[in-house]
């Protein structure tokens, strides 16, 4: 044998090796491949660019003062005629009447524009807001900017029609460790049924999901900005730890901060701490920010198979604690959910499901109310459609593959 057949031969046992040692650690591994599809038709769907919502929290006095009138006034294209200060329930309940109705016709007058302009949009959603502080006066309270919006452009008719490929790969090692890693391909026009928003083209691109490991030690989760804030949902995380200490269920999301200058994004961590006993649940979560730390305490108990009441403590950072009290029940398929706050908010939510059908209807203190149709068509497709208070609307059907 000369050396040249040798060293040929050395090299492909060398390879072989190489090959045995990389992959003496893996026991299996496999991908899975599904698919999802849905079309449909929408009207006046939110396009979730409005400003701030006006929460309200009790005030002291309820009044509204010329001042405050006049500025609203100077705002707005709308001519308020009240111009003195109300000093007793009955001025209190006009201005509010008042105040009501006007913001109604600015909503109606912008509806009725084919075309808004940026200029348009913008003072359109500076008017709403300034009603809703007005009206937040008005009845007694102060105003207060939350995180949500609930004022902005709404969508006219239109078509939606969209489809996606999920690939999700999973594999184990030897030594007991799972993990798996998710890419999507998107491409269509999406709405957001459960929020009644117009979500608008998808990029058509691949993207990379969550990758995760999981063991004896929990479960590791990487996923860049793609993780939610475990108290608000509001933020993302880039990366998460679960695990279970005894009858403990413990969760902790934390955002690297890719980008130094991002101060809020770079400082957000939020845990969730959860624990069951006896058909109690308690759940604590919080989150910690720029803004400071905000944290709830939730707590359930199942009376029965049909019966639960829920009461929770909830603290934003930098505002008053608020506390909710609630009760559900369901019942051959009918369902009721009422729950009430301090605050003065309130919601109150009617279901029923039978036979792949399902209805559900839900309103507020505010009057805003939603109602959503559901039915199982067979072979993966289901029909939805849905109205609400904001004469926003959806019927369409999705594909599962």
């Amino acid at each position: 044998m000369n050396n040249s057949t040798r060293n040929l031969k050395m090299k492909k046992l060398l390879i072989a090796t190489t090959a045995l040692v990389a992959t003496a650690g893996m026991a299996s591994a496999d991908i899975t491949i599904s698919g999802h599809a849905a079309a449909g038709i929408y009207s006046g769907l939110s396009k979730k660019d409005g400003t701030a919502k006006v929460d309200a929290k009790a005030g002291t006095d309820g009044l509204v003062t010329a001042a405050q009138i006049s500025t609203h006034n100077g705002k707005t294209t709308n001519d308020l005629s009240i111009t003195t200060t109300s000093t007793n329930n009955a001025d209190a309940a006009a201005i509010l009447a008042e105040l009501n109705t006007d913001r109604a016709a600015a909503v109606t007058a912008y509806n009725a524009l084919s075309a808004a302009t940026a200029d348009q949009q913008s003072a359109y959603a500076t008017e709403i807001a300034s009603f809703d502080a007005m009206i937040a006066l008005a009845r007694g309270t102060a105003a207060t900017a939350a995180a949500a919006a609930s004022v902005g452009t709404y969508t006219k008719d239109g078509v939606y029609s969209n489809a996606g490929v999920d690939f999700t790969m999973t594999g184990a090692t030897d030594n007991g460790i799972s993990f798996s890693a998710t890419v999507n391909i998107d491409a269509g026009t999406e709405i957001d049924t459960g929020d009644f928003e117009f979500d608008g083209a998808d990029g058509g691109t691949a993207g990379l999901g969550a990758v995760t490991m999981s063991g004896a030690f929990g479960t590791l989760t990487f996923d860049t900005a793609g993780i939610d804030n475990l108290y608000s949902d509001a933020t993302t995380h880039d990366m998460s730890y679960s695990t279970t200490v005894g009858d403990v269920a413990l969760t902790i999301g934390h955002s690297v901060g890719a980008a130094a200058a991002d101060a809020d994004y770079a400082k957000a961590t939020s845990f969730s701490a959860g624990y069951s006993t006896s058909g109690m649940a308690f759940t604590l979560t919080g989150s910690e920010t720029a803004a400071g730390t905000s944290a709830s305490l939730a707590v359930s108990y199942a009376l029965n198979d049909t019966v639960s009441i829920t009461a929770d403590t909830d603290q934003v950072a930098g505002a008053e604690s608020v506390q909710t009290i609630g009760a559900s029940t369901t019942l051959n398929g009918v369902s009721v959910s009422v729950e009430s706050a301090n605050n003065s908010t309130w919601d109150v939510d009617l279901g029923y499901s039978a036979g792949g059908y399902a209805l559900t209807y839900g309103v507020d203190e505010t009057d805003g109310w939603t109602a959503t149709a559901t039915s199982a068509l067979g072979g993966g497709a289901t029909f939805s459609a849905g109205v609400d208070s904001e004469d926003s609307m959806y019927a369409g059907v999705s594909f599962a593959f």
